[in-house]
């Protein structure tokens, strides 16, 4: 018998993507933001005008990161340092590892739903403007 997913779904996706282009305004960068659902597929995306390109496919690989292994990218970092446990992580599944903040898994009600990634910034700027993408979803805890 299958089993019912909960995943993310495009209106939260586009509740997202509004939350995290109003961080991203604040901020004063263009922003590219990433939404994948709870298999790791792109939901929604956004480009904001003038965001750099080279980010397109880093803030879409921090979503699917953070969606593969349940742990933020900055975490995934930390682990993935000379003499860490994750040393070498980033070459696994392709070297499609994105392992630098900004890549969040998102949880409502202790079940991980999908992932956010954003990109275009500094790394402390990405983890801000995916916190607020994360915090327009309600009974959100990101991991």
């Amino acid at each position: 018998m299958p089993r019912a997913l909960t995943t993310l779904t495009l209106s939260d996706a586009k509740q997202m993507l509004e939350a995290a282009e109003a961080k991203a305004a604040d901020i004063g960068i263009p922003y590219n933001i990433a939404v994948v659902d709870a298999g790791g597929a792109l939901i929604a995306f956004a480009r904001q005008d003038g965001a750099l390109e080279g980010s397109i496919d880093l803030a879409i690989g921090k979503a699917k990161t953070a969606r593969m292994f349940d742990k933020t990218t900055e975490y995934l970092a930390e682990l993935a340092q000379p003499g860490a446990p994750l040393f070498g992580i980033e070459q696994s599944n392709g070297g499609h590892i994105v392992i630098f903040g900004g890549g969040l898994p998102i949880t409502i009600d202790d079940e991980i739903v999908g992932a956010v990634g954003t990109s275009a910034g500094s790394v402390e700027q990405d983890i801000a403007v995916a916190w607020a993408a994360a915090a327009a979803i309600p009974s959100n805890s990101a991991s």
